[in-house]
């Protein structure tokens, strides 16, 4: 049997040990209830809030990727828009110049309906422009000008902790059909000169905007003449058809990174979670624990407390 003392209750000492333990012990999990972490700060665990951290700050740098894909996906679908819509309005004008290479019609007639294609071309060009970039209709000779692109694509971190940012560089070189530059060799698709092999040469007649078969006749030289007109108004169609091809192909690359991106957001999100999330089950199940546990110290305090009054009845006659 233990000595009973009035100056030190070890049973009341010890219960009430056990009873702020256990009411801390409940703290932390209505705290982990309440916020969802088990780690919500480096106090709770110095490696795991580290790392997580981290994490977190580069799934935001993903988050920014993510939109520069969607800003440069943007820029590239209206760039390909619109040259396969001229496409299909270059291809009328061949059509219109091979209806006028017949005899007898009246080329002013079809002149008329070349010019509305004509402005329909620079207005659809012009008007290619997504977020103030406009890859169609250029001047190469503004500064800082550049016919190759970059697109932000990735953010990654290695081992030692270094980032680096890694990018998709699209060629619009050949997706030019204007270019207000009056440098030499400048010009796009439809404003530069062709010569009779429908090659752009600078010393050609004329241009796929600047056709004008009003005048011709049914001589052979303007037969010559409007037949050169054909053969640059096809060679024209090609370069666009190849444009759009490289356009394309920038597109499917464009969509291919955005869902990897957006695959791994959700695969570090997933890890964060796994390191710092509660279980909302184990902590539901360790508060009902608690909160008995906390009855029962109380009981257990009470109970002690007692011991001190127990000893007043043997001093009682």
């Amino acid at each position: 049997m233990g000595m009973a003392s009035i100056n030190t209750n070890i049973s009341a000492m010890t219960a009430l040990q056990s009873l702020q333990q256990t009411s801390k012990d409940l703290l932390t999990t209505q705290t982990r209830i309440s916020t969802g972490l088990k780690v919500a700060s480096a106090s709770d665990n110095a490696a795991y809030w580290s790392i997580a951290t981290t994490m977190k700050s580069d799934n935001s740098a993903l988050s920014t990727v993510q939109d520069a894909l969607g800003l440069g996906k943007g820029t590239v679908d209206v760039a390909y828009n619109a040259i396969n819509q001229s496409i299909d309005l270059v291809g009328q004008i061949k059509d219109k110049l091979t209806a006028a290479a017949s005899p007898g019609v009246d080329r002013s007639k079809i002149q008329s309906e070349i010019t509305q294609l004509q402005d329909q071309l620079k207005g659809i060009s012009s008007s290619a422009s997504f977020s103030g970039e406009n890859w169609v209709s250029v001047d190469s000779s503004a500064s800082g000008y550049t016919g190759t692109k970059t697109i932000v694509s990735s953010f990654s971190r290695t081992s030692d902790g270094s980032v680096s940012v890694g990018t998709i560089q699209v060629d619009t070189s050949q997706s030019i059909l204007f270019d207000s530059s009056t440098a030499a060799g400048a010009g796009g698709i439809l404003d530069s000169t062709r010569g009779t092999t429908g090659a752009i040469d600078t010393a050609g007649s004329a241009s796929v905007m600047t056709i004008d078969i009003s005048k011709l006749s049914d001589s052979v030289t303007d037969q010559a003449t409007l037949k050169s007109y054909i053969a640059g108004v096809d060679s024209a169609f090609q370069e666009m058809t190849k444009a759009a091809t490289v356009l394309g192909a920038s597109q499917k690359r464009i969509n291919l990174q955005t869902n990897f991106v957006s695959s791994l957001m959700n695969t570090i999100s997933t890890g964060i979670s796994q390191l710092v999330d509660a279980d909302m089950n184990e902590e539901s199940t360790r508060l009902q624990a608690l909160q008995v546990k906390q009855q029962l110290g109380v009981q257990a305090l009470s109970i002690a407390n007692q011991s001190s009054q127990n000893i007043l009845s043997l001093f009682r006659g």
